[in-house]
């Protein structure tokens, strides 16, 4: 396989769409879409397409791939124009293959919006709903097909679309396909299409697993390419910052506070991740949605709806919104985790900066994410710069509270229990423990114990007589010894 490259200078000025051999249909289409100037992949794409050459288009996110493929397909399948009702006269002769939803979703769009003033149909499935409906648009007919390649596997083995008329077969962001399992899809989709047709590969990053499909299913390809393989925008504003996982939140608050950011996608590593983010952020009283796979479709496009209307602050999400999303005036991208993947960074920070215009990507690094950065640094070939982040302590603070204690002007009145400290005085050392309430003194209890002396005081004589003849002097029971005269050997 031998890739040629075309010899138009990257530096060149851009070309107008009405320079180009297209229909005044589509140049209407594209009028309406406010666009009048190419942008460099589409200005190297579209001719080269035009004249019937298989395609690999390499460009970063943003740069309009999705127009550099659309309209010299529609140009070359205007000659199927019609107007007959028949579905036999509506076969699928343009295949394009997306790896997700919402990119699905949004090249139906872009297609529909170019195709508007033709005749030509076009549709789009994919996993997550109802096959029924799809069913019934692809019995009416339709020339342009967008697809997942796993629902478009259900309608092909339903028999609900026939694919031997394709004649034009585009695969968008290939090298994210491969990532997430779908080369087995492919090949099967592939092998159900004529041998003899157009094929484009369009993507951002270039891998030795995109090349060699290249080698297999494309004839002869032109490599088209605006920038180095693998590089990022460069009217985006990278930053790394140096942070913990407990301030993470809050240098995300920070930063848009700062910047004045009005919106932000925020993209995390898991689907467990982004729903309990999103949940915080909205606790922080921001308006948040999430974006994961565990979520419908139907919930995945309200939310990218929402966000696009200005209804949503920030859209955290995993990298089912890393690829493809055009949003337009995104100011920023932050990449809560650094990515697994290093492609996925160059996708992830696409997303802002898109058409020329600027954009801030924030990526927070922890201690652990060393390999991940470095893997991102071979990929871009460039060395990156991690700078530490001075948080401002916004968090408000709770007075101090000493336990058992009440604050001086809030304690009731009492008697004074003892000398106060002198406020000059310094404060006691702290301990471990809190300290105990001061107890009431007392000038008697706390006199040291002394055995108290009885003084013994003669008894009245009634009542030694008493005693003597009872025998008792004191309590029942208890015998008083009798005096003894000093003669037999008493006391005197």
């Amino acid at each position: 396989m031998s890739i040629d490259t075309p010899t138009a200078s990257p530096d060149a000025p851009p070309q107008r769409f009405d320079t180009l051999a297209l229909d005044p249909k589509l140049l209407r289409a594209v009028a309406d879409s406010g666009y009048t100037a190419m942008t460099p992949i589409q200005a190297k794409a579209i001719p080269v397409v035009l004249d019937g050459r298989d395609v690999m288009g390499a460009a970063q996110t943003g740069t309009g791939k999705t127009a550099a493929f659309t309209l010299p397909l529609l140009q070359r399948m205007l000659r199927h124009e019609n107007a007959s009702a028949s579905p036999a006269r509506h076969p699928v002769r343009a295949l394009v293959i997306a790896p997700t939803r919402e990119l699905a979703d949004q090249v139906a769009n872009n297609v529909k919006t170019y195709a508007k003033h033709t005749l030509l149909r076009s549709t789009v499935v994919f996993g997550g709903i109802d096959m029924k409906p799809q069913t019934l648009q692809l019995k009416t007919g339709v020339e342009v097909l967008i697809a997942t390649p796993g629902r478009l596997l259900d309608h092909i083995e339903a028999k609900n679309c026939v694919l031997n008329q394709v004649e034009y077969v585009v695969l968008d962001e290939a090298d994210r396909m491969l990532d997430i399992g779908f080369l087995p899809d492919l090949q099967r989709i592939l092998a159900y299409l004529p041998k003899q047709r157009q094929t484009l590969l369009f993507s951002a990053t270039f891998s030795p697993e995109i090349k060699r499909l290249a080698q297999s299913y494309l004839q002869d390809p032109i490599l088209v390419e605006v920038a180095r393989p693998n590089a990022t925008a460069t009217n985006v504003e990278q930053r790394f910052y140096s942070v913990t996982d407990d301030d993470k939140r809050a240098v995300v608050r920070q930063l848009l506070r700062t910047r004045e950011l009005t919106q932000a996608i925020v993209f995390v590593n898991s689907k467990l991740g982004a729903a309990r983010l999103a949940r915080s952020f909205e606790r922080d009283g921001m308006r948040t949605a999430a974006l994961h796979g565990d979520k419908s479709q139907d919930e995945r496009l309200k939310s990218l709806a929402a966000f696009k209307a200005g209804e949503v602050d920030l859209l955290v999400a995993t990298d089912v919104a890393a690829r493809g999303l055009d949003i337009a005036d995104l100011p920023a991208v932050f990449n809560f985790d650094v990515p697994f993947n290093a492609e996925d960074y160059v996708h992830r920070i696409g997303r802002t900066g898109r058409a020329g215009a600027s954009g801030l990507a924030v990526t927070l690094v922890t201690r652990d994410d060393a390999r991940l950065v470095s893997d991102i640094e071979k990929l871009i070939k460039r060395k990156l710069e991690i700078e530490p982040f001075e948080l401002e302590d916004d968090r408000p603070r709770r007075a101090p509270r000493r336990r058992f204690e009440q604050d001086e002007d809030e304690a009731p009145a009492v008697a004074d229990r003892g000398p106060r400290r002198s406020e000059s005085a310094p404060p006691p050392a702290r301990t471990a423990r809190a300290e105990r309430p001061s107890r009431p003194s007392d000038p008697i209890f706390d006199q040291p114990y002394e055995p108290s002396v009885v003084a013994e005081t003669p008894a009245p004589a009634a009542q030694q007589t008493e005693e003597s003849n009872s025998g008792a002097a004191g309590p029942r029971n208890i015998r008083v010894k009798r005096k003894v005269a000093s003669l037999l050997g008493g006391s005197s």
